[in-house]
């Protein structure tokens, strides 16, 4: 045999024998992977509307793999989405057996009633999303009437003043932590907000913003107490407003 003929077999039987090497690595690998990395332990941050049960049934009804890392590559690369009131949910892997689902919401303004629905909105007045379920920490606009609503699109509200004054309200809201039930224009374009039994006129919404600085602190005032805060002479130098209990 010539030495051609011998460099050639010697590298045939090299290439083979780094083939079969790589072939045993990938297969470990594989086993190591499939089999050391079952999920015993699954934990759930920045729900808010959602349990941790249903968190964790929206992740194994969408292709769930029993595999951390698995698992974390399939949502990196094909997101569980379509889940109502959420932007998108995180997947990490924390351990070989245990991994973290990260829920970030949809950050809701308020809601309109229209058409039997919920219609809900974030600060910039877009459309997040429409449902049947009322969510007790977004507060509801009512006394407005619509044409259309269009999901993703923004309120068709024609009145451009009160569509301003909708969002600074609700951004206000958010701002001073207000729990507020609902939001009501009156046919005198004056503002009513609800809280507990406690009616709050605001009058036009030309002051809201001294008006709602100030209104955590009056309603931790009357607490358990039923009537109409009127706030619409309300002085920020003292602080106070009327209120008129219901008999």
């Amino acid at each position: 045999m010539s030495d051609n003929n011998k460099v050639i077999q010697f590298q045939k039987k090299k290439t083979h024998i780094v083939s079969v090497g790589a072939l045993l690595v990938l297969l470990v690998f594989l086993i190591i992977l499939f089999t050391c990395f079952k999920i015993d332990k699954i934990e759930v941050t920045g729900n808010k509307h959602y349990t941790k049960e249903q968190i964790i049934e929206f992740v194994q009804n969408e292709g769930y793999i029993d595999n951390t890392i698995l698992l974390m590559l399939k949502n990196k690369i094909n997101p569980i989405s379509d889940i109502p009131f959420v932007a998108k949910i995180g997947i990490d892997c924390e351990s070989a057996h245990k991994i973290t689902v990260t829920v970030y919401e949809k950050a809701m303004a308020g809601c309109i009633e229209y058409m039997d629905r919920y219609v809900y909105f974030d600060q910039d007045g877009y459309v997040l999303e429409i449902s049947l379920e009322k969510l007790s920490d977004a507060p509801c606009v009512t006394g407005m009437s619509f044409d259309s609503i269009e999901l993703h699109e923004k309120l068709p509200i024609k009145d451009k003043k009160r569509f301003k004054l909708i969002l600074k309200l609700t951004q206000l809201i958010t701002k001073y932590k207000l729990v507020i039930d609902s939001i009501q224009f009156t046919s005198e374009d004056e503002l009513i907000l609800y809280h507990d039994n406690i009616r709050i006129e605001l009058g036009d919404g030309s002051k809201i913003e001294e008006q709602l600085i100030d209104l955590n602190q009056i309603l931790d005032g009357l607490s358990g107490k039923s009537g109409t805060l009127d706030m619409k002479d309300f002085d920020p130098a003292t602080g106070t407003a009327s209120f008129k209990a219901k008999k």
